[in-house]
C-alpha cells in the first residue's frame, strides 16, 4: 500500500492496541467532509419514499447502470438501453468488456458474506467470473506470476512486480478483515486504489477494482441496498479525472491521497443523484 497508509515504523508497547494504519488518511484535510457528504447523500435517498416499497427495484436498476458504467471506464460506454437489451456478450471486444462489467457485478453482491474473512478468495473469485472465456485457463482466477503480462487499457501507471503484488494484496487482505476501522468510504477508496495499482490479475483489473469497492460499501453498511453506484460517478467523471486520480493514489502523497479518496466521494455521490433519478421516475410512474 501507499507509504502514507503504514505505520510510523514502531511497534506498539506491550498490550497496547495496534495503531490502525489508514487513520491518517481519515484524518487528512477534506476527508472528513467527503466522509459526511457521502453519508448525507446515502441517507438521503434512503429516506425516498419509493424506497420502503420498491427498493429491490431499485438495487436491480443500480446494478445495471453500475456495470454499464464499469465498463465504460474501460472504454466501452455503451447506452444503457443497449445494455439492457442484448443478451449475447461474447462476441466482439466491447461485447465482452460489457459481459465482464455485467458478470462481475452480479457475483459481487453473492459475495459479501466472505469477504471480510476472505477477500483475497473474494477477488479470485470476481477474476473467474469476469475473464473466464475472454482469457488463458490458466491466468483466470489467480494473481500474474513473474513475467506474465497485464492486459487491458493503458491507465498510466506501470504495475509492480508479482512479488510486490503478492506482499501488497496480503496487506490489503489484513486490512479488510479487521485491521482498520476507518469510514467505508476511506476503506473502499484504498481497496480500489490498491487493486487498481497493483493490477495483480492479468486482465480485468479495473472490473475486479470497482466491484471491490461496490463490495466494501454495502458490506460496510454504507449502503446496504447497494443503490448507490460509485460505478457510474467515475465513468460521469471521466476517464482523464479517474486515470489523474489514480495517479495521486498511487503517488502516496498527502495531496494525492486526498485527489483520490474524495474522487471516489464525489463518485458516489453522483450514483446517488443517478439511483435519485430513477426513485423520481419510479414515483412518476415513468419506470
Amino acid at each position: 500500500m501507499s507509504s502514507t497508509a503504514g505505520s510510523n515504523g514502531r511497534a506498539p508497547a506491550p498490550g497496547a492496541p495496534a495503531a490502525d494504519p489508514l487513520a491518517p488518511l481519515a484524518a487528512l484535510p477534506g476527508v472528513p467532509e467527503a466522509v459526511d457528504s457521502v453519508r448525507t447523500s446515502v441517507d438521503r435517498v434512503y429516506g425516498h419514499r419509493i424506497m420502503r416499497r420498491r427498493s429491490s427495484e431499485v438495487s436491480a436498476e443500480a446494478a445495471l447502470r453500475g456495470a454499464r458504467a464499469s465498463a465504460a471506464v474501460e472504454g466501452t460506454d455503451w447506452a444503457l438501453e443497449e445494455v439492457r437489451r442484448r443478451s449475447d456478450f461474447g462476441t466482439e471486444a466491447e461485447a465482452r468488456t460489457v459481459g465482464a462489467a455485467l458478470r462481475v457485478t452480479a457475483e459481487a453482491g453473492q459475495l459479501l458474506d466472505i469477504w471480510e474473512q476472505s477477500p483475497l478468495r473474494v477477488l479470485a473469485r470476481l477474476h473467474l467470473v469476469a475473464a473466464s472465456g475472454a482469457a488463458p485457463d490458466e491466468s483466470v482466477g489467480r494473481p500474474r506470476k513473474p513475467g506474465e503480462p497485464v492486459e487491458g487499457p493503458e491507465i498510466g501507471l506501470e504495475p509492480p512486480g508479482a512479488d510486490e503484488v503478492a506482499a501488497r494484496l496480503d496487506g490489503l487482505a489484513q486490512l479488510v478483515t479487521g485491521s482498520t476501522s476507518v469510514p467505508a468510504l476511506v476503506l473502499a477508496a484504498v481497496v480500489h486504489g490498491e487493486l487498481q495499482t497493483l493490477r495483480p490479475f492479468g486482465s480485468c483489473n479495473g472490473a475486479v477494482a470497482r466491484a471491490a469497492e461496490r463490495i466494501v460499501l454495502v458490506g460496510s453498511g454504507l449502503d446496504p441496498k447497494a443503490i448507490c453506484p460509485a460505478e457510474v460517478g467515475h465513468a460521469e467523471l471521466g476517464r482523464d479525472t479517474y486515470r489523474a486520480a489514480l495517479a495521486g493514489y498511487a503517488s502516496g502523497t498527502p495531496e494525492g491521497m486526498t485527489a483520490w479518496i474524495t474522487h471516489c466521494g464525489r463518485a458516489v455521490e453522483l450514483g446517488v443523484r443517478e439511483s435519485t433519478a430513477v426513485c423520481e421516475a419510479m414515483q412518476r410512474g415513468a419506470a
